[in-house]
């Protein structure tokens, strides 16, 4: 007896792959005009980095996949005095089809991973980055390039994230434990305006801790923009202050009680608690405190933020 197996294999309509097809020959398009000298070698680069099989080691090697039709040394001189105009790319990457979550809304997150280059020695502007270990005596510095990179994230599980723009932290930035919290982030959220209407929810932006989320909520006080970001443990905030009773004199205070993160007593009644079931960490509970916030200095609110 012969036995049949059926399989049903799907494909896209013609309509979807030429849309596809279309949008990515668009963008290449843009991409080359964003290139302002060594085009044509950069442009080939790209592609070459783009169809090399696995991870790519050497720079060399580039130059021998079929996507490169140039030498090596003309790799080597497009890489050392090529130009690329970086605000026009952002607003290009901007101008693409995002991936959204429910009701519309776009989340980007922020981070700062580092290129450890410790043996590069003659490397310019390396910086010691710090590198979290399994435990806490296993973390260290060592020398590298930090990168402040900004995202979109795509709904569901996947690890496919849409890259909006990327920049090298030197040391006149920060240090890479405490990037700058303009880096990327207030030109990338301009650049998406264009895709956010006024009846749109808010573009949330999620941070790690090593951002401060009050000096980002400053910088980007004039977008649409929510911010959720870790802090540290050992943080100290402010309550709201009490009101003004009848009778007593003196200057009232301007801050309210502490709130120590490392201290519970000191922590009043939260406005909103959820509790979750999850699947891997057992329950979650959430507690919510409104109009609690940190003391601001008056440098603080006079820097001007950079980028």
């Amino acid at each position: 007896m012969t036995k049949t197996k059926a399989v049903r294999v799907s494909l896209l309509p013609d309509a979807v792959r030429r849309q596809a097809f279309a949008e990515a020959s668009r963008f290449r398009g843009e991409f080359y005009e964003c290139t302002t000298a060594r085009r044509d070698e950069l442009f080939e680069l790209v592609d070459a980095v783009l169809c090399a099989d696995g991870a790519v080691k050497s720079v060399v090697d580039l130059a021998l996949l079929p996507g490169h039709r140039r030498g090596h040394g003309a790799m080597y001189g497009g890489l050392n005095h090529c130009r690329l105009d970086a605000g026009r790319l952002r607003t290009v990457l901007a101008g693409l089809s995002l991936p959204r979550f429910d009701g519309g809304r776009l989340v980007l997150a922020v981070d700062v991973p580092p290129w450890l280059r410790s043996d590069a020695l003659c490397s310019a502007e390396r910086l010691f980055c710090y590198v979290y270990g399994r435990a806490k005596t296993a973390s260290q510095f060592i020398p590298g390039w930090a990168y402040s990179f900004v995202a979109v994230l795509e709904p569901g599980a996947t690890s496919w994230t849409a890259i909006l723009d990327a920049v090298r932290l030197g040391p006149a930035d920060a240090r890479p434990r405490s990037p700058p919290p303009s880096c990327g982030v207030s030109s990338s959220s301009s650049s998406l305006r264009g895709q956010w209407q006024a009846d749109d929810p808010h573009i949330v932006i999620v941070a790690d801790s090593g951002y401060d989320v009050t000096r980002l909520a400053w910088v980007l006080r004039d977008l649409p923009a929510e911010l959720v970001g870790r802090v540290r443990s050992d943080r100290v905030i402010r309550l709201p202050k009490p009101p003004r009773m009848p009778g007593i004199n003196g200057q009232p205070p301007k801050h309210g009680p502490e709130f120590r993160f490392t201290k519970p007593e000191t922590w009043p009644e939260p406005a909103i608690t959820t509790v979750t079931n999850t699947t891997h960490y057992g329950k979650a509970e959430t507690q919510a405190w409104d109009r609690v916030y940190p003391r601001l200095s008056r440098a603080f609110l006079m820097a001007r933020p950079r980028g």
